[in-house]
């Protein structure tokens, strides 16, 4: 019989010191993913392109996980899906497909979801059985809160059974806070470049019916207000936008112009 003193170790000490162990490492992978987060912060990226490193953080923060996507939604819709690995758009493919999944179920419940046999898990009876064929069996999908409001949901998938425990989803929820920080950031700035844009494309159609009316109204003599009707008139006939008729008549008075300059 193996005897234990005060100077041996005891026969549950080993177990003990390989969970401190691993729980270290989960600690030091949760600090490197946070980090990168902070780091996003400052990247000039495009949305897609931001919210695929945040997935790819996902699975280095959280214990188990083999690949990781997120979903935002609009207007209460799955609108921008991305993912780390080609399985996980495979398997959220098929969740918003039968609009049946853990990450529907966490956006709409504002909760976190976990499931250790996807298979077998009466919560999702068409969802479940689909992809345990694909050999995925386990998941945790995290809400992403902003405030009151739900900006979309992670999904954060394994092959193995049972492969989330509880220290598991609490990295993954101590994980969505700041990456729901960082998913709203991303969505701000890429509204506000969307939105230089359209003003930018609004300024140039703007100048370019400007100088069309002026066009119309050198030839016939008219008012702003008649050669506007002009214009609007040629749109309706063409069934084409006032500004692309603009710029057709921009176009042909300039190319008028140079052939004169050329005849002469």
């Amino acid at each position: 019989m193996t005897q234990t003193g005060p100077g041996s170790p005891a026969a549950g000490d080993a177990p003990v010191a390989a969970r401190s162990t691993g729980q270290v490492a989960d600690d030091e992978d949760l600090r490197e993913s946070l980090t990168g987060l902070s780091r996003l912060a400052t990247a000039r990226l495009d949305l897609r392109v931001l919210l695929t490193h945040v997935a790819e953080f996902a699975v280095r923060a959280i214990p188990g996980a083999d690949g990781a996507g997120l979903t935002l939604l609009e207007d209460d819709r799955a609108d921008t899906m991305v993912a780390s690995a080609g399985f996980v758009r495979e398997v959220d493919a098929i969740q918003y497909g039968l609009d049946e999944g853990p990450c529907i179920t966490a956006a709409a419940e504002r909760r976190t979801v976990r499931s250790h046999s996807l298979g077998r898990d009466p919560a999702w009876p068409r969802f479940g059985p689909q992809v345990s064929r694909l050999g995925v069996h386990s998941v945790v999908s995290l809400p992403l809160l902003a405030g009151e409001g739900v900006l979309g949901a992670m999904n954060v998938y394994a092959r193995a059974e049972h492969a989330f425990d509880e220290r598991a989803v609490e990295l993954g929820e101590l994980f969505a806070v700041p990456a729901a920080i960082s998913v709203q950031n991303a969505q701000a700035l890429a509204r506000a470049q969307r939105l230089a844009a359209q003003l930018q494309s609004a300024l140039t159609h703007r100048a370019a019916i400007d100088q069309a009316l002026g066009i119309l109204m050198s030839r016939s003599g008219c008012t702003p207000a008649e050669a506007f009707d002009k214009l609007r008139v040629l749109s309706q006939r063409q069934n084409r936008k006032v500004s692309v008729v603009a710029q057709q008549l921009l176009d042909e008075a300039v190319a008028r112009a140079r052939a004169r300059h050329g005849a002469g």
